[in-house]
């Protein structure tokens, strides 16, 4: 099994599309779970596209998602030489012939064709999708060198698999028509033909290939969105596999040691962003509470709050946490209300916004729908003056304020309205774990001033 070679050859132009990764997150595991070679070859003869920022591109989200490749990275232009050379034993032996055609253009040039079997029918079995068969004489020649001398596709692809001695080929099923081309090729040539797993494709809701038309479609745009690597290499795995359990967030290991391309589903699969926003929320999660903590940290120094360490950092609206014990305790406590709850890492700083400054937007459609009421302002006050006489400000004696007054017919009425007008939403974190928080001091000036300024008499 160690002798298993796989590869990932994606043609780099800047961006590169969760289905491609699916495919590198596929060959990876493959070689890791059979302790074979995953090896990474740049397919950049398209030099107007394949920039050396493109590139980077590519080794970057490789790098963020934790695909690490064997051996040094293959360069297809680096091996235009032995393509045509190879062109020319196909000549040389009849597989290929030249002919003079015309562009589109109306220009007139020397192509170079393979000639294909006119009989017989060209067979393998693939992996994931089973048995395939297709006749010879269904298959037209094809072109493998341009007019102006540079090799096709077709041609470099199979020189290069033959060069960088690969055993599988796993890819989308946009290529089995390829596949067909190719094992005449590979045949043509005298070497052995690798095994091939064709994956389904990726669709949207209505099972067309999804695309940017259907939302965010390369891994790029995820990663700014706030995804993390972990979430997205999970979801994009179970798009056509599982572990065969009802498991769905897995770790690397698990997902090396259960990987088989023999479970590759065949059906088409199906991209959901709810279920992909939930697993980054299940990610978000497994972070460690301390490093959670201190990207709030973070994320709050843009949000009006004195930079520093932790320890001396000041939590503004409450001057009454006086030493760095008080305080570190303090964001431990927001920190573990906002972490269960997060989804996204962008936008940490909106989500704290309310509790590190009173410089904070109000929704405007949350105040219409709660503040802006018959009654909301009497209510207000009244809910200010009851917990200015709490003596325990802990969410638990808060909770227990508006307990009473709802005398077990629900809190909604009060939780609301007290919501918008401390935070200026209509959700987030539990809201008396929110007014603990806050404090006494900020949680009744907040209350007295949406009273006065939005609420409704």
């Amino acid at each position: 099994m160690s002798d298993i070679r796989v590869r990932f050859a994606p043609s780099p132009t800047g961006k590169v599309h969760i289905g491609n990764i699916r495919a590198a997150i596929y060959n990876w595991l493959f070689a890791r779970h059979t302790g074979g070679k995953f090896l990474l070859r740049v397919e950049d003869t398209d030099l107007e596209r394949s920039t050396p920022e493109a590139i980077q591109v590519l080794f970057d989200c490789m790098k963020w998602l934790g695909l690490d490749w064997d051996e040094e990275v293959f360069y297809q232009t680096k091996n235009v030489k032995r393509h045509l050379e190879v062109v020319d034993q196909l000549l040389a032996s009849g597989h290929a012939y030249k002919v003079e055609r015309t562009s589109r253009e109306g220009k007139t040039g020397v192509v170079t064709m393979f000639r294909m079997p006119k009989e017989g029918t060209i067979e393998f079995d693939d992996i994931v999708k089973g048995h395939m068969a297709k006749k010879a004489e269904d298959i037209q020649d094809f072109a493998i060198v341009r007019s102006d001398g540079s090799p096709i596709f077709h041609i470099a692809n199979v020189v290069d698999d033959i060069d960088q001695r690969v055993t599988h080929i796993i890819r989308g099923d946009d290529h089995v028509e390829n596949t067909f081309k190719h094992i005449c090729i590979f045949r043509a040539l005298g070497a052995e033909v690798p095994r091939y797993a064709h994956l389904s494709m990726i669709v949207n809701q209505q099972g067309k290939p999804y695309s940017k038309r259907d939302g965010a479609a390369f891994v790029g745009e995820y990663r700014e969105q706030g995804y993390l690597p972990e979430a997205l290499f999970n979801y994009l795995l179970l798009l056509g596999w599982n572990p065969g359990d009802d498991r769905e967030v897995l770790s690397r290991e698990e997902m090396v040691k259960l990987f088989e391309l023999e479970k590759v589903h065949v059906t088409a699969a199906m991209f959901d962003p709810k279920k992909l926003a939930w697993m980054n929320g299940e990610y978000i999660k497994k972070i460690p509470a301390a490093e959670f903590r201190d990207m709030l940290v973070r994320s709050s120094a843009s949000e009006g709050s004195s930079s520093g360490s932790l320890g001396e950092y000041a939590v503004s609206l409450r001057s009454d946490l006086r030493d760095a014990s008080e305080r570190i305790a303090w964001w431990d406590y927001l920190a573990a209300q906002i972490q269960v709850r997060t989804k996204f890492l962008t936008g940490l700083g909106d989500s704290i916004r309310c509790f590190v400054s009173d410089d904070f937007p109000f929704d405007e459609k949350a105040v219409e729908k709660r503040l802006r009421k018959p009654g909301v302002k009497a209510l207000l006050l009244d809910l200010a003056e009851r917990f200015e006489k709490v003596a325990d400000w802990s969410a638990q004696a808060l909770e227990a304020v508006v307990k009473e007054l709802s005398q077990g017919n629900g809190m909604g009425p009060w939780v609301h309205p007290i919501r918008v007008a401390v935070s200026g939403r209509g959700e987030g974190i539990g809201l008396f774990e929110m007014l603990q928080l806050l404090g006494r001091e900020t949680t009744l000036a907040r209350l007295r001033k949406a009273a006065d300024t939005l609420a409704m008499e």
